[in-house]
């Protein structure tokens, strides 16, 4: 199957996740992404372990957002370098950078240089905090953002310390988020023949994840508070203990309220006045909470689990990442993937085309592997 993105050229020019994520997936795409590292070390991200690939030098997660692309080294200090890059771009379609903010422009190779140079371009900037503002020329990674951007304190139980989300989740919204920017923008060049700058970042993508904490305080003055596994506005919504191993349930409407309190043994608590509707459970949670959680104790998960499903109502198992791994949807879903050459198994796009997952086409490359492919020289 030829791929959605088959005859399109990213150059890649940064490093850790977001840049290399938003290239990734349009490699897994299909489209040819060049990545530009420093000859020094290329990018940071190939010394993030242990666990290493197969060659005990380059990390897991390096293999992981670096598939399908080819490597050439480039030292943009260096004005023979930087024209370098400007005839490989005049190749491009996309442009991606995620370089420490204001060195694309201290190096000569800004938006507005290269725009004016390629005007057909695509340009894609993924900056920490933004590209206006007086932090805009601040550096940021994920945990940072998690803090600057609330994200932390609506995470986790009331009485704990604000708290980290496992995933680096702000990285890759902001990757996806360029993604979505390049491929609109694309989209417009169909139309006007010329191109675009489009930039997003870490800060924006974390106010996008609490933007209804937001909205709600803006509204109403209060301030969100941490709910633990809980949420805000929907009641039951959480993590339960049962007899032996929790569960989630999320009985997110009054219908399947109804369902699930019929399972839990009450049927009379869906037409409580106190727990009738949505904003009556919300109001009273601290009532009917305890009540669920006792109910759910008197039998194991299993129990529970199947008695939810043979009523509809959404609940799942609270798994660790290897009982994930171990799981028949897992399974079936076929999201590993082996990276050619004696690559080592990585979780691949989560996209299909026709039913069909795009596979891996190249494993990762060595700094500088396709220097004399692409660039002519070692």
């Amino acid at each position: 199957m030829e791929l959605p993105l088959h005859g399109m050229r990213v150059i890649e020019v940064g490093q850790a996740l977001a840049g290399p994520l938003a290239g990734v997936i349009m490699a897994d795409m299909g489209a040819d992404v060049i990545k530009v590292e420093k000859p020094d070390g290329g990018d940071d991200a190939r010394a993030w372990g242990p666990p290493f690939g197969p060659d005990g030098e380059t990390s897991l997660y390096f293999h992981g957002q670096n598939r399908n692309k080819r490597s050439i080294t480039l030292d943009l200090k260096k004005p023979e370098d930087v024209e370098a890059l400007h005839k490989l771009v005049e190749t491009a379609d996309v442009l991606i950078q995620n370089l420490r903010p204001g060195v694309v422009d201290e190096i000569g190779i800004g938006p507005e240089a290269m725009l004016k140079r390629h005007p057909r371009l695509v340009f894609c900037s993924i900056w920490a905090f933004g590209h206006e503002g007086p932090m805009r020329l601040k550096p940021g990674f994920d945990p940072l953002l998690q803090a600057y951007g609330a994200m932390m304190s609506v995470t986790g139980r009331p009485e704990d310390p604000p708290t980290f989300c496992g995933a680096s989740i702000n990285d890759k919204a902001t990757g996806m988020f360029c993604v979505i920017g390049a491929l609109a923008a694309l989209r417009q060049r169909d139309r006007t023949g010329k191109g675009c700058l489009v930039d997003t970042s870490l800060f924006e993508s974390a106010v996008h994840w609490v933007e209804g904490h937001l909205n709600n305080h803006l509204a109403s003055g209060d301030i969100p508070k941490r709910h633990g596994t809980g949420g805000a506005v929907i009641v039951p919504y959480q993590v339960f203990d049962t007899a032996d191993r929790p569960l989630c349930l999320a009985a997110g409407n009054d219908r399947l309220w109804a369902r699930c309190a019929k399972v839990l043994g009450h049927p009379e608590w869906a037409s409580d006045a106190r727990f009738a509707t949505g904003p009556a459970r919300v109001r009273n949670k601290a009532v009917l909470l305890p009540l669920i959680a006792d109910a759910l104790r008197l039998q194991p998960r299993d129990h529970w689990l199947a008695a939810l499903e043979a009523e509809g109502v959404p609940s799942g198992p609270v798994n660790d990442i290897a009982e994930l791994a171990a799981s028949p949807q897992f399974a079936a879903m076929d999201m590993m993937q082996a990276l050619p050459q004696g690559g080592p198994r990585v979780v691949g796009l989560p996209i299909s085309f026709n039913r069909s997952r795009p596979l891996s086409r190249r494993p990762a490359p060595r700094i500088g592997q396709h220097n004399q492919e692409i660039l002519g020289r070692p």
